[in-house]
């Protein structure tokens, strides 16, 4: 127990350093305002991708409805803001599109998993984000088709960055406590972990409702800092984005969610310029990457303190 505090104190303090970091870069001119926005974008990609990759990558469960979860939070922080412009405000909306997410979630998965899977629980999943994205543009409140303007900014780049943290350390947590072993036994095969008296659907379930939470995040981060959105933002263009970070940083490696989403978020920055070609570029690039690390850029590899420390002992033993 006294080892593992000791990794996360560890972890917290690299955590910390980087907040300075950038803080400090900031202060000097190193990072502009068009910099900080890249950075900002990225931080809430790796939200978004870390939160699918825990679905895809850990439980074995392929979803594309991640686009609809983070409307839900992007749109219960654009209503709640504009009434109450503080802090607070922010933080109770971030709170709301949480509880939101969770509940649609619940349902969702309860009525998909017991009868679902493969390729049908992605269409169906897929359905659902749809339905969210259509009652969204049906409703008065949301602003309908023409989305939400003016939204206070009460989002910056160290709120983002807090974030991150936090959600990395809850998911990370997650993954190597008890019920992350489940759900990684059910990935491998359901029908054996079923036959060890693991409760199959129960671990799915919780597997997709903690990811839908951390779109709703992402969500709030979103229609915060950009201080305007659209039903149309959140369409399955959205969710394939948000599976292309995970499926390029390697399925199944948290670690390859961060380098994925920010290969791409550098990637996209810079091609800026290039206009309409920029797509083009960004496409091939991505077909580069797939033909010849077909399991992403990590694989499955996960950097963990705890076995650099053993790697440079055995090295310094040998």
């Amino acid at each position: 127990m006294k080892k593992n505090w000791k990794y996360i104190l560890s972890w917290l303090l690299i955590m910390a350093v980087g907040f300075v970091l950038i803080d400090l870069l900031i202060m000097v001119g190193v990072i502009d305002a068009f910099i900080e926005n890249m950075l900002v974008t990225i931080g809430i990609n790796i939200i978004l991708a870390t939160g699918l990759n825990l679905i895809i990558g850990f439980s074995g469960q392929f979803s594309l409805g991640h686009a609809g979860f983070m409307a839900l939070g992007a749109y219960a922080t654009a209503i709640i803001t504009q009434y109450v412009s503080t802090e607070m405000g922010f933080i109770v909306s971030v709170l709301v599109g949480i509880i939101i997410a969770i509940i649609v979630a619940a349902i969702i998965g309860t009525a998909t998993f017991l009868r679902l899977k493969g390729d049908y629980l992605a269409i169906a999943t897929l359905g659902a984000a749809e339905i969210i994205r259509n009652v969204i543009n049906n409703l008065k409140i949301t602003g309908g088709s023409s989305g939400m303007f003016n939204i206070p900014q009460l989002c910056s780049w160290p709120t983002v960055y807090v974030l991150v943290c936090v959600t990395t350390i809850i998911l990370m947590n997650f993954i190597n406590s008890r019920g992350g072993r489940a759900i990684k036994a059910v990935r491998e095969d359901e029908i054996a972990a079923e036959a060890m008296g693991i409760n199959t659907t129960k671990w799915k379930l919780a597997a997709f409702v903690i990811g839908a939470a951390t779109a709703a995040i992402a969500g709030s981060l979103h229609a915060s800092y950009l201080q305007t959105i659209a039903p149309g933002d959140f369409g399955i263009m959205e969710s394939i984005s948000i599976l292309v970070i995970v499926v390029l940083g390697g399925v199944g490696s948290m670690t390859g969610t961060f380098l994925a989403a920010t290969v791409l978020g550098v990637l996209d920055t810079v091609l800026q310029n290039f206009g309409a070609l920029r797509m083009v570029i960004y496409a091939i690039v991505l077909i580069l990457i797939m033909i010849f690390k077909p399991s992403g850029l990590l694989g499955n590899w996960e950097l963990s303190l705890k076995n650099l420390r053993q790697h440079f002992v055995r090295k310094e033993r040998g």
